[in-house]
């Protein structure tokens, strides 16, 4: 058969796909985020070049849903709108709808929060994003009920068929920004200006903390480990009383109150008031990892033991409900139980605790944990470590040893009686997210020499060099026997500092090989005369490369990347390395000063570098 009708047939072949009603391409999809809406009444397509292929066909607006697994939100948008027959019928006839899951396309999201952001002032997800057929967002929201949901979408596919090309060129206009080449735009950094980019830094964030509470902000209340570290290293160069005490305070409210499970150990993604009492109840891998390192450095910064402590109780935990024998570690625990309870799987009635645990008990656990006044949640009290060992003893007139010992009893007879309940779980192994925890597990084999995390670490460093790594390129994730997604700037810059780590932790500087590799190829694939781009590509047209790169949830990927690559280079003598290192350090100066605070791992990373050349 002649290449010029094979060309004719596949070409027919994809006018017919075209030209077929749209249906629910997400059945059985590896993701389980994707695979929950599989059998939504919405015709969801995945993201892709042919989406936009379709919605220029078509001329249609392109959703995009943006969520993930543990998302409580998103189950509700979920059950309230996407279910809805009507609802589906208006995305299916009048727009192309698209599901994303957020932790396969990081750089997506990045590019989309960044849009709802600039334009609402907020975000989060569920993030549902209206775009253009050439690509450029044109109206972005959050969750919405199923009544307002609906009322937008016939309301914009009025507009869109009425002022279609007004709304195209608007949508444009605000897309297309302006393009610069990497400058230097100020003097090479040495100790001094470091130091006073610390001092800019620290200032910023104490403005932005609360005093009396912890944490930054005053409603909503996230552990923002990047932001911490960094102030962590700001008192250990120039030790501040306001500082210490916002440190401890801060550090003191994440471990005792509502952020941290007293029960199962490890840490909620954050807390829905401003004193650490009630978490939404998602449990995700990068947080617990990044807070394995905070506590760790916290120990050693303030001589504290129970920071080391819950450091480690933390990897724990994540080895326990995180690692899969043989692999890595899985993505997340859900938000909501298998009844579809928020918060169902770590929530205590009062009758329940009568069954389980013997009445002295009940008594001691019910003071030591505050669940003495009405539960502040429909399903139940969480236990938080509301009073200390000290003043259950006193209260009940018996030892402290005595006292720790009947709480452990307790939370052992509760994680017994947990056991019944079920808990659904985001079972992607992603490659950043694993960077991350083989980051954290040499942290703590380095102060333990424990055999545990060493046999993890190794597990994760092999899955990630012989699943992940394949033929000079990362895959995203994996789940089951299937690998999907694309890598971004974030996975190569936290496997290479996983795989760095662990090569120091153990002493085996062969392994310096596979983060040389990795290294390079994410220098070639992501890095560009006008800055770092978040993916290799993109079909949205809204933001481009950037000189630094902010700090969110999880670490500048562009600061670590450059970390590791001054480590190798300091490693190989490669002195032009280290300098053109330095030069991409000292780019986007302007934007550091204005705005520190959302820039603390690329400050720390500028400390660690001025730090190995010793100036």
């Amino acid at each position: 058969m002649s290449r010029v009708l094979l060309t004719i047939i596949a070409l027919l072949g994809t006018l017919a796909a075209l030209a077929a009603p749209l249906e629910n391409r997400l059945r059985n999809h590896p993701s389980p985020y994707l695979a929950m809406h599989g059998n939504d009444p919405v015709a969801w397509q995945q993201w892709g070049p042919e989406v936009f292929e379709r919605a220029r066909r078509e001329n249609k607006l392109v959703y995009v849903s943006i969520g993930y697994f543990s998302c409580h939100w998103c189950h509700v948008m979920q059950r309230e709108s996407y279910r809805n027959k009507k609802i589906a019928r208006i995305l299916n006839r009048d727009y192309i709808p698209v599901k994303v899951d957020r932790e396969l396309r990081p750089a997506l999201d990045a590019r989309l929060i960044a849009f709802v952001e600039r334009t609402r002032g907020y975000s989060g997800w569920p993030l549902n994003v209206f775009i253009t057929p050439e690509g450029y967002p044109l109206l972005g929201f959050v969750y919405l009920p199923a009544k307002n949901f609906r009322l937008l979408l016939v309301n914009l596919d009025k507009q869109w068929r009425a002022k279609r090309d007004e709304l195209k060129q608007m949508a444009r206009r605000y897309g297309e920004g302006e393009r610069k080449k990497l400058e230097s735009d100020g003097p090479d950094f040495g100790r001094r200006l470091v130091n006073e980019y610390f001092g800019l830094y620290r200032a910023e964030a104490l403005s932005l903390g609360d005093d009396m509470s912890g944490g930054f902000g005053r409603k909503n209340k996230f552990p923002q480990s990047p932001q911490l570290m960094t102030l962590l290293r700001a008192h250990e160069i120039r030790p501040r009383r306001r500082s210490a005490r916002f440190l401890r305070l801060t550090l003191d409210q994440m471990g005792r109150m509502g952020l941290h499970d007293t029960i199962r150990g490890g840490f909620f993604r954050y807390v829905v008031d401003p004193t650490w009492e009630i978490p939404h109840f998602e449990k995700m891998l990068y947080d617990n990892a990044q807070l394995v390192e905070v506590y760790l450095y916290a120990a050693r910064v303030f001589k504290n033991k129970r920071y080391r402590k819950l450091a480690l109780d933390t990897l724990d935990f994540m080895l326990r409900e995180f690692m899969v024998r043989g692999k890595g570690m899985i993505a997340s625990l859900s938000a909501v139980d298998d009844r579809n309870v928020e918060g169902g799987y770590y929530l205590w009635r009062l009758e329940e605790l009568k069954r389980i645990l013997p009445a002295r008990m009940l008594k001691i656990v019910r003071y030591a944990w505050d669940m003495q006044h009405p539960p502040q949640l429909d399903a139940g009290w969480l236990p938080v470590q509301a009073r200390s060992l000290e003043q259950v003893a006193r209260k009940f007139g018996i030892s402290q040893r005595r006292a720790r010992m009947i709480l452990g009893q307790a939370r052992h007879l509760l994680r017994k009686a947990q056991r019944k309940r079920r808990l659904p779980r985001d079972t992607k192994i992603l490659a950043g997210w694993n960077g991350l925890a083989l980051h954290s597990l040499a942290l703590g084999y380095q102060v333990t020499r424990d055999k545990r995390y060493a046999m993890a670490a190794e597990s994760i460093r092999h899955y990630i060099l012989t699943r992940l790594w394949r033929k000079g390129r990362l895959w995203r994730a994996a789940s089951g026997s299937r690998e999907s997604g694309s890598a971004t700037l974030e996975d190569y810059a936290y496997v290479a500092r996983g795989l760095l780590s662990w090569s120091r932790a153990i002493g085996r500087p062969r392994d310096l090989a596979d983060v040389r590799r990795i290294v390079t190829a994410a220098w070639r694939r992501f890095l560009t005369p006008y800055g770092w781009r978040l993916s290799e590509r993109s079909l949205v047209r809204y933001g481009a490369e950037e000189p630094i790169i902010a700090d969110t949830a999880l670490p500048s990927p562009s600061a670590l990347l450059l970390e590791a690559a001054h480590a190798l280079a300091v490693q190989d003598k490669d002195a032009g390395r280290r300098r053109q290192v330095r030069r991409l350090l000292n780019v986007g100066r302007r934007t550091l000063i204005s705005d520190p605070f959302w820039y603390a791992t690329h400050i720390l990373v500028m400390d660690r570098v001025t730090a190995s050349h010793g100036r």
